[in-house]
């Protein structure tokens, strides 16, 4: 629970489309969670406050909705696709919870159920077709078919590229695959261009050092647990090398814990 300086700044707070204020005193609907979210992170990010009067002055008349609101949070992550934080506060013994969203993706506006929702004022709307295509729009220049032109191709880690030949080779069917040298092996692929390594050749077979000079921030997170509980992971790997330097490993991890259900059979007994 947090103090009362946040609750006076959630009160006095003017940037309509950054906060949604809901009075949910005693529940408040998923599923307009998961849209008052959606638009609020189109529109940039923002709260959305559950226990909060929305005309001014604004009250304080708590909420007892999401009860478990890390469960909650976890269920808005998974429909949404974008950061979702929580935040406890209390005021006068009310119970306010906040869900704080993070802003879409440049390029990518986000959408429940194939709608992105956003907010008109305080009015929740699927988005306009031109807004839409303005945001797709935002797509630029792809950084990975770049080249780094300090790395060279003895920054690539030969077992990962061996690793991606036989991938490629049985995907394609061409013998021919096997046979190629390792630097026209790459330049097929278009890894390397008659200019250099490009950063998408280090992301996928670089090499760890290469990677911690060239991509300092390139690195695959592995974590698995068992319940929603808050707390550190029961297993955490990382993974600061090349995709395919990795790739059997982090499938090898998957499959640990896919387990095998055995399927419910059902009998009926039927009476003479």
């Amino acid at each position: 629970m947090k103090n009362y300086e946040n609750i006076i700044e959630l009160l006095n707070a003017t940037e309509r489309e950054r906060y949604q204020f809901k009075e949910a005193k005693d529940r408040y609907d998923f599923t307009e969670a998961v849209k008052c979210c959606c638009a609020l992170s189109n529109c940039g990010g923002g709260k959305l406050v559950l226990g909060i009067t929305d005309l001014r002055p604004r009250k304080v008349v708590g909420s007892k909705a999401f009860d478990q609101p890390e469960r909650t949070r976890n269920g808005l992550i998974d429909k949404l696709r974008i950061r979702v934080d929580f935040q406890l506060y209390e005021y006068e013994s009310k119970r306010v919870l906040v869900f704080e969203v993070a802003g879409r993706p440049t390029g990518l506006p986000i959408q429940v159920d194939g709608i992105a929702w956003w907010y008109v004022g305080d009015s929740l709307v699927p988005m306009p077709q031109e807004v839409l295509r303005d945001i797709y729009s935002e797509i630029g220049h792809d950084f990975s078919s770049d080249v780094c032109h300090d790395a060279i191709i003895q920054d690539l880690d030969v077992s990962a590229i061996e690793a991606f030949r036989a991938k490629w080779a049985e995907k394609s069917g061409k013998s021919r695959v096997k046979n190629l040298s390792v630097e026209q092996l790459m330049i097929d692929c278009g890894a390397i261009s008659d200019n250099g390594v490009t950063y998408a050749a280090l992301i996928m077979f670089g090499t760890r050092s290469a990677l911690g000079k060239y991509l300092p921030q390139s690195e695959i997170v592995f974590e698995y647990r068992s319940s929603e509980a808050s707390g550190p992971a029961q297993q955490r790997e990382e993974f600061r090398v090349g995709f395919f330097a990795c790739y059997d490993r982090i499938w090898e991890l998957i499959n640990l814990r896919n387990d095998i259900v055995p399927p419910i059979k059902y009998w009926t007994n039927h009476a003479a």
